[in-house]
């Protein structure tokens, strides 16, 4: 009924000439119905009614790649839903293929996270509701398949058809053209939006290049996009000030949801412009605002994929979500910033300082700064959302809950290293920026030494209104990364692959043999003599070249015609076969050549290999299902493996590991080998495989014992564990947050270290007195020591007690007050506190003491203040003093109002020090 009435007034679009009054109501009606069923829809139900929609359209729903890029040194991280499908744009591939079949067409979500360069809106995070870090993006393409109209009727079609939203709220903006450059505007988009929507001709905008033209990079595919606005307004709003005033002016009520970007041309390096012969759409939507609209919500916080994170703070802080909006900036920053933490890490990144890693380590310090200035969190509390967040999106991202453990361990090991130094930090920076701005000095400083990122302090400069002058604390940070390159400077060495010469016309794809055999007659195809070493090309080889962290073989080249020779030095993987390093060039590399592995090297690096693999189960087995390999060596005479796990693995561990692996090994288990095996049936199998790593579509496996190890692997092996002769740790450490590092060795090297150990203890005896236990012997020599500490500490309190009555004998006054100023020489920072309590009982009232002792050599100064009650009293504070101190000498400190202390860098300063110290006491006294 409502339906026919409609139809009666008019086309729908349309406004119709006689009006119903029952048409009004009956309008109102349908509104306030669509609206109450939006509003139920969960996060869930609107992206699976996204990927419905378009599967309908016959596109193939693909899955998203991890947020940290596998294959694209180009990209920090993946920042829009196309960079996987990269290649095809390119013109490297046709389409996407699944199950044999190529698709043309393909929808998904894809993670992005945007925090640097020319999409960095982490400044706007939480302090307005639609911006994030990291969010999802729901995106449709075509590869060579339908164009503009498909892509604009449809987006028509799922917006106001299926979702409901209303017509005269939405927007499209379309590309004006630009004379200067030559690009004409897009007439085409416009005349589609007319003919095959409802939308009004005034809701179509013309804009510039800067919000409408899209490229990849300064040259490449590149075209015009149509962006989608809506206007969120109060309909009293939206009568007062038009929404097309709006749009692209920052207002969060009139914002984009969904770019439509159509790939019709190709950027020349000269900067001109030529049409693709296969055209593009790629389109973006953002997720969590298309959820707040269809939600019917004001902010997208307010949306269901934010509230469990949200509820979980709230209930950690005490405080209620929008109650109060410094509270609740701190909260949208929190939520947001967990999310840009977590799935990185899951999918292979680590907190460091440089790169990626870097990006990582400052969205967590933003985060644990909000948390401890605005909600007073003192202990670590971001890892606790690990479990909330793996939980809501187990299903969609299930990285993120296999790795839920690893991944919680990783930030609170992060969040406790930055908290330690946090309120210090903060404290410091109060003082830097008293005078009301910041130089580049103390920026630099604070991010030097307490890890305050420059975003970071710029933030809270921000907040207080004050400039920080970040041109040079960008030369101070060019000037260590100098001095840092300088220091690790070193010689290159092997071949060189450019200016190769072909030697053959004949078929030169390449085979490698070295599986099955160590020697092989091979011809050489290629030569370059432009590295420091000559590098060659061959058509097979039993070489193995380096790769996943085995060093590669090494042997040699002979030819019995002429008694040619070359050693290889090195082997390293090309695109159409190994480069094979080696010593010299004879004069004629033509016909047959005996290539020849080092056998006993290889051996080695085959035990030591296989030694990795079964430490990799007994890890896990021990310390648990979330460590996995994230780096290894494996060498002649040792290996070394990283693996996530965030604490160190304990002697009572690795014992019981190392035990677990010379277990096996007795045991003399047999490799099971299998090629070219489908990579869908290693998975069932249970294959070891790596987060985000990518595979062929036909895989190696390693097995030894299926129970026990079965890992994808290119490596080379051992045919029976027993050849592993015994496995031995020599240590374990820390590789980077989260990332814990192990080394061992078998064999040869293990042999070896054994027999070290036993000349070692041998000789430990023979020091000892052969006829002592050498443990009795040591508890004896212990005990000694201790008897002598306490006889020179004793001294060393007497000394000290002499210089401090020596001290307090030629103290001066000041207004009524004893003051002692004065540099006490070879005391560490014990000895003046203690001096310092000693000479508060002596004093008893109305007297300072300022104590500093210097070493040039280590270029270290130890500073103690201390005050007597009474003073205290009178607003005369320790720390205070020692906070001012501390910057002269280089350093900083703090204490209690009786007694602090303070470190620094200068001791060149220590007379300044002294003599400042003189002048606070006459300025706090008057």
């Amino acid at each position: 009924m409502v339906f026919v009435i409609y139809r009666q007034q008019g086309r729908i679009g349309e406004e119709p000439d006689e009006v119903h009054p029952v048409f009004f109501y009956l309008q109102g009606f349908v509104k306030r119905l669509k609206r109450t069923v939006m509003t139920q829809k969960s996060s869930d139900l609107i992206r699976q009614e996204f990927f419905d929609f378009f599967r309908e359209k016959e596109h193939l729903i693909t899955e998203g790649v991890p947020v940290v890029p596998q294959n694209d040194p180009t990209l920090l991280f993946i920042n829009a839903g196309m960079n996987p499908f990269k290649p095809i744009f390119l013109g490297e591939k046709k389409g996407v293929r699944d199950g044999g079949k190529l698709w043309r067409r393909a929808a998904n979500t894809q993670r992005c996270i945007r925090v640097s360069g020319k999409h960095n809106d982490l400044e706007e995070v939480g302090h307005d509701t639609y911006h994030h870090t990291l969010f999802e993006m729901l995106g449709n393409w075509s590869f060579g398949d339908y164009f503009k109209k498909e892509a604009i009727s449809w987006a028509w079609e799922l917006l106001v058809d299926r979702w409901g939203l209303e017509p005269d709220r939405l927007y499209a903006t379309v590309f004006e053209g630009s004379e200067g450059e030559g690009i004409p505007a897009d007439e085409e988009s416009i005349a589609l939006w007319k003919s095959e929507t409802g939308i009004r001709p005034d809701q179509i905008l013309r804009f510039g290049k800067r919000d409408n033209f899209w490229e990849m990079g300064e040259a490449g595919p590149c075209g015009p996009c149509s962006e989608v606005h809506i206007d969120l307004r109060p309909d009293s709003e939206r009568k007062k000030v038009p929404g097309s005033e709006l749009v692209n002016q920052d207002d969060p009520r009139v914002m984009e949801i969904w770019n439509l970007v159509f790939i019709q041309y190709n950027r020349r390096e000269d900067g001109s412009l030529e049409k693709l012969p296969a055209q593009h759409v790629d389109t973006g939507m953002g997720f969590e605002r298309i959820c707040a609209v269809l939600q019917g919500k004001r902010s997208n916080y307010d949306s269901d994929i934010f509230a469990p994170l949200l509820d979980a703070i709230s209930e950690m802080a005490g405080r209620k979500y929008g109650t109060d909006e410094r509270s609740d900036i701190a909260m949208r920053v929190i939520t947001d910033h967990i999310r840009a933490v977590a799935f990185p890490i899951a999918d292979g990144a680590s907190p460091s300082n440089e790169g990626r890693g870097f990006v990582i380590r400052r969205i967590l310090r933003r985060a644990v700064r909000y948390g401890w200035d605005r909600l007073e969190f003192r202990e670590p509390f971001l890892y606790k959302l690990v479990p909330v967040l793996a939980g809501q999106f187990s299903a969609l991202f299930p990285d993120l809950k296999a790795q839920e453990e690893y991944v919680s361990g990783v930030v609170h090991s992060e969040e406790k290293s930055f908290l330690k130094t946090l309120g210090q930090g903060i404290e410091l920076f109060e003082q830097m920026s008293a005078g009301g701005e910041l130089t580049g000095e103390d920026a630099f400083r604070l991010h030097d030494t307490y890890g305050f990122p420059i975003d970071l302090t710029r933030l809270m400069a921000r907040e207080k209104g004050i400039d920080v002058d970040t041109h040079r604390f960008e030369e101070l940070m060019q000037e260590q990364k100098q001095r840092a390159r300088a220091a690790g400077r070193f010689g290159a060495a092997g071949g060189g692959t450019d200016g190769w010469t072909i030697l053959t016309n004949t078929d030169t794809s390449f085979e490698f043999v070295g599986y099955d055999r160590l020697s092989a007659e091979v011809e050489v195809t290629g030569v370059s003599a432009e590295g420091k070493h000559p590098a060659l090309k061959l058509n097979r080889s039993p070489f193995y070249a380096e790769s996943g962290g085995q060093v590669a073989d090494t042997g040699w080249l002979t030819q019995e015609k002429g008694g040619g020779r070359m050693e290889v030095l090195d082997v390293q993987k090309s695109g159409d076969g190994f480069i094979h390093v080696v010593d010299q060039l004879p004069e004629d590399l033509s016909g047959e050549w005996v290539a020849e592995v080092d056998a006993n090297r290889r051996r080695e690096i085959s035990r030591h290999h296989t030694a990795t693999h079964l430490m990799h189960a007994c890890l896990r087995e021990v310390l648990g299902e979330h460590v996995v390999q994230k780096g290894s060596l494996v060498d002649t005479g040792r290996l070394r493996f990283d693996f996530s796990h965030f604490e160190p693995a304990t002697s009572e561990e690795l014992n019981r590991i190392e035990a677990m692996v010379n277990e096996r090994i007795r045991e003399n288990i047999p490799k099971q080998e299998e090629r070219d095996v489908p990579i869908e049936e290693a998975r069932k199998r249970g294959a070891m495989m790596l987060f985000g790593e990518k595979y062929g579509e036909r895989v190696r496996i390693i097995t030894y014992d299926s129970r026990f190890s079965i890992e994808l692997c290119g490596g080379t092996h051992v045919g029976a564990t027993g050849e592993i002769g015994y496995f031995r740790f020599l240590n374990e450490s820390s590789a980077s947050a989260g990332i814990r590092r192990v080394e061992a060795v078998v064999s040869r090297s293990a042999d070896s270290l054994l027999r070290s150990e036993k000349e070692l203890t041998e000789r430990i005896r023979q020091e000892l007195g052969a006829q002592k236990d050498p443990l009795e012997a040591l508890s004896e020599l212990r005990e000694e020591r201790r008897q002598l500490e306490r006889s020179l500490q004793s001294l060393e309190q007497k000394m000290a007690s002499g210089r401090l009555d020596t001290l307090l004998s030629s103290a001066e006054e000041v207004n009524g007050v004893r003051l002692v100023c004065g540099e006490v020489e070879g005391a560490d920072m014990d000895t003046l506190k203690q001096m310092g309590y000693d000479a508060l009982e002596k004093l008893k009232s109305s007297g300072g003491v300022v104590l500093l002792s210097n070493d040039q050599s280590e270029k270290k100064v130890y500073l103690m203040a201390a005050m007597t009650p009474d003073l205290n009293e009178k607003g005369l504070k320790a720390g205070a003093l020692v906070s001012e101190l501390g910057r002269i000498i280089g350093g900083g400190g703090g204490g209690q109002p009786s007694l602090a202390t303070a470190g620094g860098r200068l001791p060149e300063k220590s007379g300044e020090a002294l003599k400042r110290a003189k002048e606070w006491f006459e300025e706090h006294l008057m």
